[in-house]
């Protein structure tokens, strides 16, 4: 049985490329009326008490999003067994914002990112031109809420016309610039160089030639560029399911360890993939999720936002042997607590 994935639109609260465009812009906003917060919610907490980081958050349900982002991670740095904090504002509660805090703590588990490569490398004029009006023509149609999305080709095909019309011209730009596509997403010392890279090379005529080139992209230090390497291996392993001859293998390895990550997009683009990748209940992933992230996916399956905890409730729900009809039922009756028991073996 399959169960929908949510896609979680983030609101122009940070700096960001154009891999984070088409999260930006559900909520019409303006300077004079800044997004009130519906939900506020957390994760990577294990030794730090909830009500010591609202303190230092300094908003409720129901206010403004804070004024200052840096400001306000800076208070909650400083809270003792706090290394990093990380803020994340995602539509739409009820038309309001959902804010994420996320925690490293001292001690807990950690993904590894990669120093920035340092090589003065650059795209094609007509790649990096390409791309940036597709950018242009995907945040126009996110304004009109023309989202939808086809991935049933190994890649991302959007509803709206001129977004797809552009999208098209991708895969000739991939087969005529692969290796320059390659070069700049390994090697390039500009954030958005290596994004556009990691987007465009989703495109390649043959999935299977750059699903290794991708992974690399997730543990890139920018999280545009490892957005868009996440989007385009979700898509590739759309296709690898409805069509296992291709032979396209998506690992699982580098997305499980995303489920421990600092980013809120990091663990939504991981839920993702990995519900596709254990579509078929491959026991060697399951067992890699209970080791590697098992307590993640246990914290995100308790987030208020129904959308966004469901695909990490599912994984939980496999992880523990569940057929998919008791997860569903499950979670039907609303008691995630059935399943997040059984998943760690204890009396509900």
């Amino acid at each position: 049985m399959d169960y929908p994935t949510v896609h979680g639109r983030l609101i122009h609260f940070r700096n960001s490329t154009l891999a984070l465009i088409v999260v930006a812009l559900s909520l019409t906003l303006s300077a004079q009326t800044p997004p009130r917060i519906g939900i506020i919610d957390f994760y990577g907490l294990n030794k730090v008490q909830e009500s010591r980081l609202r303190q230092a958050l300094g908003v409720r349900e129901g206010d403004p999003l804070p004024a200052s982002k840096g400001g306000t991670e800076e208070r909650l740095d400083e809270i003792a067994g706090v290394v990093e904090s990380h803020l994340e504002a995602v539509c739409c509660e009820a038309g309001n914002a959902i804010l994420y805090v996320g925690i490293e703590e001292r001690g807990a588990t950690h993904l590894d990112l990669r120093e920035p490569p340092e090589s003065d490398l650059s795209l094609p004029a007509d790649i990096l031109d390409t791309y940036r009006r597709f950018g242009a023509a995907l945040e126009a149609a996110v304004r009109r809420g023309v989202t939808g999305d086809d991935l049933t080709q190994g890649h991302s095909l959007m509803a709206d016309p001129s977004t797809r019309a552009l999208q098209e011209q991708f895969p000739e730009l991939a087969r005529q610039y692969l290796g320059e596509l390659r070069s700049v997403l390994r090697e390039s010392n500009d954030d958005e160089q290596r994004a556009a890279a990691a987007y465009v090379i989703g495109y390649a005529p043959k999935k299977s030639d750059v699903v290794n080139d991708l992974q690399f992209a997730l543990r890139d230090a920018d999280p545009g560029v490892r957005n868009n390497a996440s989007r385009a291996l979700v898509a590739m392993a759309v296709l690898a399911r409805l069509h296992p001859a291709l032979e396209i293998k998506v690992s699982p390895t580098w997305f499980i360890e995303m489920l421990n990550s600092l980013s809120w997009t990091d663990r939504n683009k991981a839920v993702m993939a990995l519900q596709i990748l254990t579509d078929s209940r491959d026991a060697n992933i399951l067992a890699q999720l209970r080791e590697r992230a098992l307590p993640a996916l246990i914290e995100m399956a308790r987030w208020k936002s129904l959308g966004h905890a469901l695909p990490a409730y599912v994984l939980v729900g496999r992880v523990a042997g569940l057929a998919e009809e008791q997860i569903q039922e499950a979670w039907s009756r609303g008691d995630r607590d059935f399943v997040i028991a059984a998943a760690t073996g204890r009396k509900k």
